[in-house]
């Protein structure tokens, strides 16, 4: 004899979400998203660069005018307008 009206009428219950397979298939990607940033994660971790501690170069006068006079003269000579000597 049944005991409740879903079983009288016929009706099945429906099934649990988890029983269908497209919720598993949407769920996937982003828990292979959430795995795949720990274990990219635990490879920065563990295969960390040095720290490199730079320090002040010594100076050095380097005169660098002198290798760039002739272009300097060159471009300053191109960018100044002609003299007009005389009335």
């Amino acid at each position: 004899m049944p005991s409740n009206d879903t079983e009288r009428s016929g009706e099945s219950r429906p099934m649990p979400w988890w029983r269908f397979p497209i919720v598993w298939f949407a769920l996937s990607g982003p828990a292979l998203v959430v795995v795949a940033g720990f274990a990219t994660m635990a490879i920065a971790f563990h295969h960390a660069d040095a720290v490199i501690v730079e320090t002040a170069a010594p100076s050095v006068s380097v005169d660098r005018a002198a290798p760039t006079a002739p272009a300097l003269q060159a471009r300053n000579h191109a960018a100044t307008p002609p003299r007009r000597d005389g009335p």
